[in-house]
């Protein structure tokens, strides 16, 4: 599809990589789900107006981050949007319900996220919201995985392999934000993921966790929040390549009503600077550590 069909040169790019000056460190952070660029097509053909479809976001998460570059870690970010295109996703996780034509034998049709509405082009937004009136071609679904997923994930590989080519491993902090209610309960301020131990050694972790706690802040591990595609995919703790994935409570920072920042941004912004940096000094002893002796 090309022309008035194709949606992607409203992003500019599919990603914005914020590099630090000098790079002094393997940390990688990522905020894949704060784009906020939505297509004018896009727009008109969804049932929600723009508000409802920016509840799905983790708003302002980059910006939250932007700051952590000066400690020498690059910031990648999307531009398209999560109800758009989910990058924290297999490739082909598609609901054939969604689509008009045939999808492709490859295509996972059959995962939990597919059957919740959630796949790698969501069918809902929020509260089980249908995000569209009527179906979608599959070519199109599969322009926007080739120009937008794509991508995405072939430059945020590269960001890892440089980290773990120059300092010997690699860090990746994939950065989300939480309603503040969730599973019909009060969310912690922050979930730290790491699948259940698969994804990252245990050493950072708890780095960030005690870090978090020492501000103050409550911290739950890996429930209701493990680690999707993102933190599963590239965190291989045996190859020295490890990812968390962190969730804060967007109550901290913003007014989820209006999707506006609130009066506590700033304090927390300084708060996760605190944060990374206390990571990235807990990563240059482990650099300094023998492969065979780092967890």
């Amino acid at each position: 599809m090309t022309g008035g069909n194709d949606d992607s040169a409203e992003f500019g790019a599919p990603y914005v990589i914020l590099e630090p000056s000098r790079l002094t460190t393997p940390l990688v952070i990522n905020s894949p789900h704060s784009g906020r660029c939505y297509p004018r097509r896009f727009l008109a053909r969804s049932r929600l107006d723009g508000l409802a479809l920016r509840r799905s976001e983790d708003a302002f998460v980059d910006e939250l981050f932007a700051p952590c570059v000066a400690l020498g870690a690059p910031l990648m970010a999307a531009n398209f949007p999560r109800a758009y295109l989910d990058v924290n996703r297999e490739p082909y996780e598609l609901d054939p319900l969604m689509f008009e034509g045939r999808l492709p034998p490859f295509v996972n049709t059959r995962s939990l996220r597919v059957a919740g509405g959630l796949g790698t082009i969501p069918r809902v937004v929020g509260e089980a919201q249908e995000i569209y009136g009527d179906s979608i071609p599959v070519a199109e679904a599969m322009e926007r995985i080739a120009k937008l997923y794509a991508p995405y994930h072939s430059a945020l590989r590269g960001l890892i392999e440089r980290a773990a080519s120059r300092f010997g491993l690699a860090v990746l902090l994939d950065c989300h934000s939480m309603p503040s209610n969730v599973a019909d309960s009060a969310a912690p301020d922050f979930v730290i993921g790491d699948r259940y131990g698969a994804s990252a050694g245990l050493w950072a972790v708890e780095t960030l966790e005690q870090a978090l706690r020492r501000l103050g802040y409550s911290v739950r591990r890996n429930k209701p929040y493990a680690g999707g595609f993102i933190t599963e995919h590239y965190g291989v703790p045996a190859s020295r390549r490890h990812a968390v994935q962190i969730e804060i409570n967007r109550a901290l920072y913003m007014d989820e009503r209006t999707v506006a920042k609130s009066a506590c941004w700033p304090e927390l912004a300084a708060h996760l600077q605190t944060v990374v940096e206390t990571l990235i000094l807990r990563i240059a002893r482990e650099i300094a550590r023998p492969p065979m002796a780092a967890e």
